[in-house]
């Protein structure tokens, strides 16, 4: 996961105001969690971005689950 990560997923001053995005594009990791979250599939995702790669979607989810473990959330209880 480390190297996918790594090999994917990148943070650059210059591109997008230094938030990660997906080999130096204008791709944001957050605007492709959004999709997922919305529920679009990675093969929907892929076929209106010819551009991207199912590891570049995968790199984005791993990445969410790498920043989410340094993290505290609250939430109510119920």
């Amino acid at each position: 996961m480390k190297n996918l990560i790594d090999e994917r997923i990148t943070i650059s001053p210059e591109v997008c105001h230094g938030k990660p995005t997906i080999r130096n594009t204008r791709y944001m990791v957050e605007s492709i969690l959004e999709y997922l979250a919305g529920g679009d599939s990675i093969e929907t995702i892929l076929s209106e971005f010819d551009d991207l790669e199912k590891d570049d979607i995968l790199a984005c989810i791993a990445y969410a689950n790498r920043v989410i473990k340094f993290q505290d959330i609250t939430r109510k209880a119920a």
